[in-house]
């Protein structure tokens, strides 16, 4: 199963299967965004982002099977940090693709982009999530009290990270 899971360029082609993920009342909420996409607006956002250094947008398949969306958000090349941010199709959650994801991903960060940190942001509710995050090295650094209102009421947000020095040393004691 793992040898066939990686992350690609998002390309236009994507927008279709994407679009559906963000008009998801469920996936959107745990974005902190209203679930209110137009096939029109996604166009013209793909191509904004595509010209954007501070965005990197992937596609995480299966052999051809698109599972979920990865990306980083507010690359900072200076201060070398960025915001990751993940959804998995509703079809595919469960399989374990998330830590998969996610590894993936901090590899291309540290590796590839030579961050320093990355950070996210989970709602307090999405225990999920949050043992996902655990389980590949990030950790909790605050909570910010009823940052989000998400389905009628305001959330409180755990807010995590990770260093490229922490994510080697899991990787050593790993091989």
């Amino acid at each position: 199963m793992q040898d066939n899971i990686r992350l690609r360029t998002y390309e236009e082609e994507d927008n279709a299967f994407i679009h559906e993920l963000v008009n998801n009342h469920d996936i959107m909420a745990y974005w902190f965004v209203e679930p209110y996409v137009s096939k029109t607006a996604m166009e013209k956002h793909f191509e904004k982002q595509w010209n954007d250094p501070t965005i990197r947008s992937f596609i995480l398949t299966n052999g051809d099977e698109p599972l979920g969306l990865v990306q980083f958000f507010d690359i900072h090349p200076v201060h070398r940090k960025a915001e990751y941010a993940i959804m998995i199709d509703p079809k595919q959650q469960g399989k374990g693709y998330a830590p998969i994801a996610t590894r993936l991903a901090m590899d291309y960060a540290f590796n590839i982009l030579n961050l320093h940190k990355l950070y996210l942001y989970v709602d307090e509710e999405n225990a999920v999530a949050q043992h996902v995050y655990k389980k590949c090295g990030y950790e909790e650094i605050a909570t910010l009290k009823e940052e989000f209102f998400v389905k009628g009421s305001y959330h409180d947000v755990i807010v995590m990270n990770i260093f490229k020095r922490d994510y080697e040393k899991m990787i050593e004691v790993e091989n």
